[in-house]
């Protein structure tokens, strides 16, 4: 498998996310349900291949924190785990193309960054209400 080559999410309402932000420059699925969206792009740790998801923008400063909740599921989503096999992401905000440095937050880095997050997306504190998985806060500071 080409190390170039895009796999859609198998989720298809993911994979129509990202196509429809990505043909638009973020036009067409910037807003979600009231809030705003990004598309992460990270490299598969096993094919090798392109994967990005939509993931709810949250801003600091310079940098982005993405949140790997999962709607509060008991496992990590695939992204998070592409992420820690290769840290060097690339996160589309609208027609802005960002080279990121990615990396899990530490114990500190989240209790002063959780709030942030949450202020962006309040359901991220009921996801990590219903599990008993610590949800991963990731700083992606530019390269």
């Amino acid at each position: 498998m080409s190390t170039d080559e895009y796999i859609p999410s198998t989720w298809d309402m993911a994979a129509d996310h990202v196509e429809r932000y990505l043909a638009s420059d973020g036009d067409d699925g910037f807003e979600f349900h009231s809030a705003k969206c990004v598309v992460l792009t990270t490299r598969g740790r096993r094919t090798g291949a392109i994967r990005r998801s939509p993931l709810i923008r949250v801003r600091d400063g310079d940098r982005y924190l993405v949140v790997a909740s999962m709607g509060g599921a008991p496992t990590h989503p695939s992204w998070y785990l592409n992420l820690v096999a290769d840290s060097q992401v690339t996160i589309q905000d609208r027609a802005e193309l960002h080279e990121l440095t990615a990396r899990t937050a530490t114990p500190d880095e989240k209790a002063a960054l959780w709030p942030v997050a949450v202020e962006q997306w309040p359901d991220y504190a009921n996801y990590q209400a219903s599990t008993d998985r610590d949800i991963p806060l990731v700083i992606c500071e530019p390269r």
